[in-house]
């Protein structure tokens, strides 16, 4: 797989029915290695690694509904109440990040209202803070550490 703009980890891969798979540590089983699969296992690794986000309280896969469509959030981080608090988009490396994909994150947040929005296609990373007073965003440098998020 492609090298990407996120910290190295030590991957758990395997072959099923001739298919690779990777290990996903917030579901806990292997899944379909795609290159957007690649993408969200190491940025789901750079956030508990580098980034102090607790495995615990992060979602891969969360399922919304969103005008009578099931939806999945490719990874969703929540609060220590357990309230949504980011969700966060993945595109394979080759994919560019447009507004179109901005516009499908900023559906499913319809339905989350979270703080964060965040946009990855393992070379490129977008985070930006939703403020709700001004209906504005506001893009940020850096992806924040968990603890700044609350």
């Amino acid at each position: 797989m492609l090298a990407l703009n996120l910290p190295a980890y030590e991957t758990k891969l395997t072959v099923s029915e001739g298919k690779q798979q990777i290990f996903d540590v917030l579901r806990k089983s292997y899944v379909a290695l795609t290159p957007e699969e690649w993408v969200r296992q190491h940025f789901v690794h750079y956030l508990i690694n580098s980034k102090s986000y607790p495995a615990r309280l992060m979602g891969n896969e969360v399922p919304i509904t969103l005008n009578g469509t099931k939806r999945r959030c490719d990874t969703v981080v929540y609060n220590r109440a357990l309230k949504p608090c980011v969700i966060i988009e993945y595109k394979a490396p080759d994919v560019r990040i447009t507004k179109e994909v901005f516009a499908q994150i900023s559906r499913y947040n319809l339905k989350l209202k979270v703080d964060y929005l965040i946009i990855s296609n393992g070379l490129q990373h977008y985070c930006c803070r939703m403020d709700y007073v001004n209906n504005t965003f506001t893009f940020l440098n850096e992806i924040p550490e968990y603890e700044k998020i609350l």
